[in-house]
């Protein structure tokens, strides 16, 4: 009878990386319906006035008037592009500045205490001083966007190139690998995915960057004169189909780097 049992196949639970992908991809859809409906159950207990707290039929009925108006698409694309542009000059000065810290001591020394100290400055106090030495065009809302991904991009890159192990840089080494070979190379490949990580961080709170130069720098377009618009003239609706909106934008963007990182790290699935 034992014998039987033993030969008898057993049922295993799959682990999770092997479930189907659609699992993981209907899970963020599950919970944005949760969250909706929750968001309604409150608007009809509470009666709320609409002033205050909009149903969500409501938002999404104002958002797809909107989006039908043609220019609010135009607002999602100055913003879009503010964040793109904001998120390449960030990742243009952190990635090799991240490269610089990890590789000679003495920058690190002298430069992380800089860029530690430089976070606890909110990034609306440096607007009004963007604005007055750039002006209030594109290239002052595109600097503090930059400023605002930058941090994340950079403490990701030192972090990978930190975590490189020693005993393969010395094998290269030996093998003569010595500066640009050994960072396309060795380095690079070894710290990718706490790179892109990084990247996939930066360029999500890009959104968060451009609606803040937007906001506080002012602008003809943009999802931050939105905001604005709709905060001054108390249109609670429109405000909350803008937030919506810019939520959405950031869960693309966020979507984006995850693909990707999928694309450029094959092995990323099975590895996790």
């Amino acid at each position: 009878m034992s014998d039987a049992m033993a030969a008898a196949p057993t049922r295993r639970t799959p682990a999770p990386h092997l479930r189907p992908s659609w699992i993981s991809a209907t899970m963020p859809v599950v919970a944005l319906v949760a969250v909706f409906v929750v968001w309604q159950l409150i608007v009809w207990l509470t009666r709320v006035s609409p002033t205050f707290l909009p149903a969500p039929g409501r938002v999404l009925g104002r958002l797809g008037h909107d989006l039908a108006g043609g220019g609010f698409i135009v607002d999602i694309l100055a913003t879009l592009g503010l964040a793109v542009l904001g998120c390449m000059v960030g990742a243009g000065v952190a990635l090799p500045l991240g490269y610089a810290i990890a590789s000679w001591r003495l920058v690190g020394s002298a430069l992380t205490p800089l860029i530690a100290a430089s976070q606890a400055i909110p990034a609306v106090a440096i607007a009004p001083l963007l604005a007055l030495w750039a002006g209030y065009g594109l290239a002052s809302k595109v600097t503090l966007c930059a400023l605002i991904v930058f941090f994340p991009m950079l403490l990701n890159t030192v972090l990978g190139l930190r975590q490189v192990d020693h005993s393969v840089l010395e094998a290269a080494y030996l093998d003569g690998a010595h500066g640009w070979s050994l960072l396309t190379h060795i380095q690079a490949p070894l710290a990718q995915r706490a790179v892109l990580t990084g990247l996939r961080g930066g360029f999500t709170l890009s959104i968060t960057g451009a609606v803040v130069g937007e906001f506080v720098i002012g602008g003809s377009r943009g999802m931050g004169r939105l905001v604005t618009v709709a905060a001054n003239m108390g249109d609670t609706t429109g405000l909350f189909a803008t937030v919506l909106t810019l939520g959405l934008l950031a869960v693309a963007v966020y979507a984006a780097m995850i693909g990707l990182e999928a694309i450029t790290d094959p092995t990323r699935e099975r590895k996790s």
